[in-house]
């Protein structure tokens, strides 16, 4: 008999949405098990196995999986480089970054630009993007500090 695959009950789902929508967010920051895992407010072995059973995904792959799709977007519509977008998303390997988007991509980040960079369509300078990811991240962390005022 096969074993079962563990199912979550619909109280933990919302719990498994809110680590999920955390991986979500911080894409390009260091995202691990343990961070998802205490997000969710389970033990990491059993977040693990919930949220594989749940999404068809290991929370690794599931945050591979958004960096990749995030790096689609930025080298159609970016005049960044691939090495500029790899560490945007945050991969910290050039290598590694390659190899998951041709996985999933089904070509290289460098054939996949050529082909949109092919089309004509006007290209967002990096610095905008870059500068648009700085204040957005300043306000976030404004958000988080409690106010000194009255």
């Amino acid at each position: 008999m096969p074993a079962k695959t563990p199912r979550a009950p619909d109280d933990v789902l919302a719990h498994l949405r809110a680590a999920r929508d955390l991986a979500d967010r911080e894409y390009a920051q260091p995202v691990d098990l343990d961070l998802l895992a205490a997000t969710a407010g389970l033990s990491k072995y059993h977040f693990l196995r919930l949220f594989r059973a749940t999404y068809g995904l290991t929370p690794g792959e599931y945050v591979s999986q958004r960096r990749i799709e995030r790096a689609q977007d930025l080298l159609r519509a970016t005049n960044l480089t691939v090495t500029e977008v790899c560490h945007a998303v945050g991969f910290s390997s050039l290598g590694s970054f390659s190899s998951r988007f041709r996985a999933l991509v089904g070509e290289t980040p460098s054939d996949f630009q050529r082909r949109y960079a092919a089309t004509g369509a006007p290209r967002i300078p990096g610095c905008f993007v870059f500068m648009w990811g700085f204040a957005e991240r300043s306000a976030i962390a404004e958000k988080r500090e409690p106010s000194d005022g009255p």
